[in-house]
């Protein structure tokens, strides 16, 4: 192949990766808006849970209920975009893959969505509230008085509960990664010690700085860890037997 070629190659890669870029963006901003039509009802549900009811939530700025919803919309189109995004990326290196493989890898894309809705329910119906009644408890210990904003109301749940939904999609990731032959449940092992340092720092950096929410954020982060490797050792074994099943049928065919 020319150096011509390889450019024009490299130019299309490029393309194509604009135009999926550009695709997400669209659906992203649509998802942008139907969020804000979405915003008012979720807001309701949001603040007439048990969780909420305890506080009376001040606005501190003439801009914090345009913030909280946009917020909300923001939540919204993310959890509309994320199942786009994988297919986007699928469809962008699908090209290089084997019919096999290109079949295989699309059937992950309707999953990445229900472990999305997973990952965010357990953060908000699990983590989010033992977090905000650890840090609760601590601020009534100290007998201050408590005056909290909506801002920082929802500040403090999505910045715990979005990191973490996006952190349930590891399991599909890797299987997506074993099925391109990127990764491999050997190389998950080796590298146990150093995932389960990168996990426990993510856990620390997205939960409030206590013992209790890093520890309720660590375990399953951990868990969805080895639950990985159990699934990128269930597709490398399948792909070790349907190589072994071509090289035999290669091996017949030259005889």
């Amino acid at each position: 192949m020319s150096l011509e070629s390889e450019e024009m190659s490299v130019v299309d890669h490029l393309t194509e990766l604009r135009k999926r870029i550009i695709y997400v963006l669209i659906v992203f901003i649509l998802g942008l808006v139907g969020g804000l039509f979405c915003a008012k009802p979720i807001y309701d549900y949001l603040i007439s849970t048990d969780l909420a009811q305890g506080f009376v939530l001040h606005a501190f700025s003439f801009w914090d209920g345009i913030g909280m919803y946009m917020k909300i919309a923001m939540a919204v189109s993310l959890v509309i975009s994320v199942p786009f995004i994988a297919y986007q990326l699928w469809a962008f290196i699908s090209p290089g893959l084997r019919p096999e493989e290109r079949s295989a890898t699309l059937r992950y894309v309707p999953y990445v969505f229900v472990l999305f809705l997973i990952g965010l329910s357990f953060a908000y119906y699990v983590v989010f509230p033992m977090a905000l009644s650890f840090t609760i408890s601590i601020t009534r210990s100290m007998g201050l008085e408590e005056t909290y904003g909506i801002a920082q109301y929802f500040n403090f749940m999505f910045s715990l509960v979005l990191p973490l939904a996006l952190l349930f999609e590891l399991p599909l990731l890797v299987m997506f990664l074993t099925k391109l032959r990127v990764l491999n449940p050997i190389r998950l092992r080796k590298m146990r010690r150093y995932a389960y340092f990168t996990l426990v720092f993510i856990a620390v950096v997205i939960t409030p700085p206590d013992f209790i929410s890093d520890f309720l954020v660590t375990i399953p982060l951990l868990v969805l860890y080895e639950f990985s490797v159990f699934l990128s050792a269930f597709v490398y074994r399948k792909q070790l037997a349907a190589d072994a099943a071509r090289e035999a049928q290669y091996t017949k065919s030259e005889e």
